[in-house]
C-alpha cells in the first residue's frame, strides 16, 4: 500500500512540475479598431507588411528592423515569427500630450504599461529607429524612479482591533 501511495504521490509531485513548467497561453496584443484610432488616447495599430529581410549569414545574429511605421508611432511590437516566417509587427501611438512625456521619460507608468503588454502578448519591443527595449533597459528606466508597488487591500490585519463607542 505504502509503494502505490509514494508512486502516486510521485506522479502527482511530476504533473505539478510539468503544468508549472508549461508556457502560459499568451494573449494576442489588443488592437485598436480603426473607428477609434483618431480619438484613443492610446492607438495600436498592425503595421503593413514589409519584405523579409534576406537570411543571415549562418551563425550571425539576426537584427529584427522595424519597417513602413506609421508617423508618430513610439513603440513597435514584433510579434514571434508566424509559419511563413514572417513576425507580426504593431505600431503603439500615443496622443500627443503622452507621447511627448514618453519621449522625454520613458520610464513613466503610461509608457510601460503599453510595453509590457506587448511582452504579456509573447513580443518585443522596439522604438521606432528599431532599438529594442529589453528588461535590462526597464531595469535602467526603474533605476531613475523608485517604483513603489502595493498589493490590494487584505482587508484589517490580525493585530488591528476596531473599537465602537457604547
Amino acid at each position: 500500500m505504502s509503494k502505490a501511495f509514494s508512486r502516486l504521490a510521485a506522479a502527482a509531485i511530476v504533473a505539478a512540475l510539468v503544468a508549472a513548467c508549461s508556457n502560459t497561453p499568451r494573449e494576442p496584443i489588443p488592437l485598436t479598431p480603426p473607428k477609434e484610432v483618431g480619438k484613443a488616447p492610446v492607438a495600436r495599430v498592425p503595421v503593413p507588411e514589409s519584405q523579409p529581410p534576406s537570411a543571415p549569414a549562418l551563425g550571425a545574429p539576426s537584427r529584427i528592423v522595424v519597417a513602413n511605421v506609421p508617423p508618430g508611432t513610439q513603440y513597435v511590437c514584433v510579434g514571434q515569427p508566424g509559419p511563413d516566417g514572417a513576425r507580426s509587427q504593431t505600431a503603439i501611438q500615443f496622443e500627443e500630450k503622452v507621447a511627448q512625456l514618453c519621449m522625454k521619460h520613458p520610464e513613466m507608468g503610461p509608457c510601460q504599461y503599453e510595453r509590457n503588454v506587448c511582452r504579456r502578448s509573447g513580443g518585443r519591443v522596439f522604438t521606432a529607429d528599431s532599438t529594442e527595449i529589453t528588461l535590462g533597459t526597464e531595469a535602467e528606466y526603474d533605476k531613475k524612479v523608485m517604483r513603489v508597488r502595493f498589493k490590494g487591500d487584505d482587508g484589517p490585519s490580525r493585530g488591528s482591533r476596531s473599537t465602537s463607542a457604547r
